[in-house]
């Protein structure tokens, strides 16, 4: 096969590659005029605003057919195709630079408007381009467009990227007042938004977070929030049928060593990049989404290494884990949100209320904070219970940041050296040494009394068992997992893909309070061993362990201290 395309990680142009959207710019048309998209991060909004460009820019418009005229809107043009002058805005890029917020924010727009009139030029008179350029403000650069545009009946279009990272870097960086001072009364950011209402036929803007929607848009409507819309699901990430075709794709041309079976590894992908929803009516009406730059990070490795990638979560979503981290960490991390943050990772789920926007005031609000992880991609709805949504973790890539949460919520308390624990790890997963690995957190449990002094019982322990157990590379952790009509408390699945494990385990946690008596304590043992042997037996258990040895421990604390650990045969 000639022209292979090249795996499109990390690209954000469309000329370049793009798996078909364009079925959705009719849809979109018949939207308001002004648009907000909020999806998490690595899901394609860049290269889907490089799309719209392409395809409304009037400047563009001679070379429609040779982009478009194989995806579905080359057979299917809408009217407003070619049509507009369009202005592209990514204010990821407006931040940078020695000078302060305003300067930088004004410089980086200015050299946008200047490009654009650069595009434009020929359509102005060139006494409007004279006065155009001697503009020193963003904001006059603007009413120069505005007014002449509008005089010669020219429709123009703005399409901002990230419209709300420049101001989430600025509540992380330099907190709520500087920020509030940007999106309020007559800051500089929202006098530029009042700028963009009024003066664009079309407005299209996408972000990670509604914060700053909410901000920007109280007293002055300029934007209709589609983020939730069950039309709108699927226009970003891929479907499971995008990824079988990307993949066979590659196949037949010869792109990937060894001839593999397309089908597995779509099944070794699912757990850890797909099952995203992003509307309620969306439950039964569309499959799960793939969030698309970790497939195209796994297309990538099994391309170069003729296998999958040994760590199955993309470092460079480092930078991503980070910059969410500190945003939610804006607080320190109050005790609710910690609860909250706790019982997602425990029990992978919460019920709650979606709020669509919420001001960054809301931010360390706990009934506001499950709808915040939801907007980054930590969250999916997976259910209804009455009127409230089940936000559930997504899959394993995410469910590792909450574990990394919690293990840096603990050792920050009590520093342990995870270096020991990990040389513990391969005896436990290789020569099935299980009883110094457990006897070892159970220690650093009983040592970090300011732990135990946060968090109180049971959950306490299952929290901080969790977290340190995640920080082994063999087993994929899965906390209360139903098996056989009831929940384990962890269960360590073999990762037989990436390593050739000898051992599985199912732990099951029991806490006893000062006052409980110890036949309180017996019947609480004999009732878990039973329980462990129940879920020892399950069909589902056998499917996942393979030929690995499965051991049962049973480990019962009172307060904070390891009583009692057995295994159960």
């Amino acid at each position: 096969m000639e022209n292979v395309k090249r795996i499109p990680y990390g690209v954000s142009n469309f000329v370049e590659y793009y798996v078909d959207k364009t079925m959705y710019l009719p849809m979109l048309e018949e939207q308001p005029n002004s648009l907000f998209l909020i999806r998490p991060r690595r899901f394609g909004k860049s290269i889907f605003l490089s799309m719209l460009q392409a395809y409304y820019d009037i400047s563009q418009k001679e070379k429609f057919e040779k982009r478009f005229g194989n995806l579905w809107i080359g057979k299917h043009p809408t009217p407003l195709r070619g049509r507009y002058q369009v202005l592209f805005l990514d204010f990821s890029k407006a931040g940078a630079g020695m000078s302060s917020l305003e300067e930088n924010f004004n410089l980086y727009c200015c050299r946008q408007l200047d490009g654009f009139m650069a595009t434009y030029e020929d359509a102005y008179l060139p006494r409007v381009v004279e006065s155009f350029y001697a503009s020193m403000s963003a904001a006059d650069k603007l009413s120069v467009i505005e007014v002449e545009a509008k005089r010669l009946g020219y429709p123009l279009y703005l399409i901002v990227d990230e419209y709300d990272n420049f101001t989430n870097v600025v509540l992380n960086e330099q907190g709520n007042d500087v920020y509030r001072a940007l999106t309020h009364a007559s800051g500089f950011y929202r006098e530029i938004f009042k700028k963009f209402k009024g003066m664009f036929e079309r407005i299209f803007m996408t972000g990670v977070s509604p914060v700053t929607l909410d901000d920007l848009t109280s007293g002055f409507n300029i934007g209709w929030n589609i983020s939730t819309k069950h039309e709108f699901n699927m226009m970003l990430g891929f479907s499971e049928t995008d990824v079988r075709e990307m993949l066979q794709y590659y196949k037949d041309a010869g792109r990937l060593p060894g001839n593999p079976d397309i089908e597995a590894m779509i099944t070794e992908m699912k757990p850890w990049y797909d099952n995203y929803c992003f509307a309620e009516e969306s439950l039964v009406r569309d499959p799960k989404i793939f969030n698309c730059d970790m497939v195209l990070y796994y297309l990538r490795n099994y391309i170069s290494l003729g296998k999958s990638p040994k760590e199955m979560i993309d470092p460079n979503t480092r930078t991503d884990y980070n910059k969410m981290k500190k945003l939610l960490q804006l607080d320190k991390l109050d005790g609710n949100r910690k609860g909250v943050l706790r019982k997602i990772a425990e029990e992978g789920q919460v019920v709650a209320n979606l709020e669509l926007t919420f001001p960054a005031s809301e931010i360390t609000n706990p009934e506001v904070f499950p709808s915040l992880l939801f907007y980054y991609g930590m969250l999916t709805i997976t259910a209804t219970r009455g009127t409230r949504l089940v936000l559930s973790i997504p899959n394993n890539n995410v469910r590792k940041q909450y574990y990394e949460f919690m293990l840096e919520e603990y050792q920050s308390r009590r520093y342990i050296d995870l270096n020991n624990l990990i040389d513990l790890f391969d005896n436990m997963a290789y020569d099935g040494a299980w009883r110094e690995t457990l006897e070892f957190i159970a220690h650093a449990y009983k040592e970090n009394s300011s732990v135990r002094s946060a968090i109180e019982g049971e959950r306490n322990i299952q929290g901080f068992f969790t977290a340190y157990l995640s920080a082994n590379a063999y087993y994929l952790i899965a906390p209360e997992m139903e098996l056989d009509h009831g929940y384990c408390d962890i269960f360590l699945m073999p990762d037989l893909l990436h390593y050739e494990v000898k051992h599985s385990y199912i732990i099951e946690l029991k806490y006893l309070s000062a006052k409980d008596t110890d036949v309180k304590a017996e019947m609480q043992w004999l009732e878990a061993t039973e329980q462990i042997k129940r879920y020892a037996v399950a069909p589902r258990v056998k499917l996942m362990i393979h030929d690995t040895k499965l051991h049962c421990i049973v480990m019962q604390f009172r307060n904070h201290e390891l009583v009692r650990m057995e295994e159960v045969l």
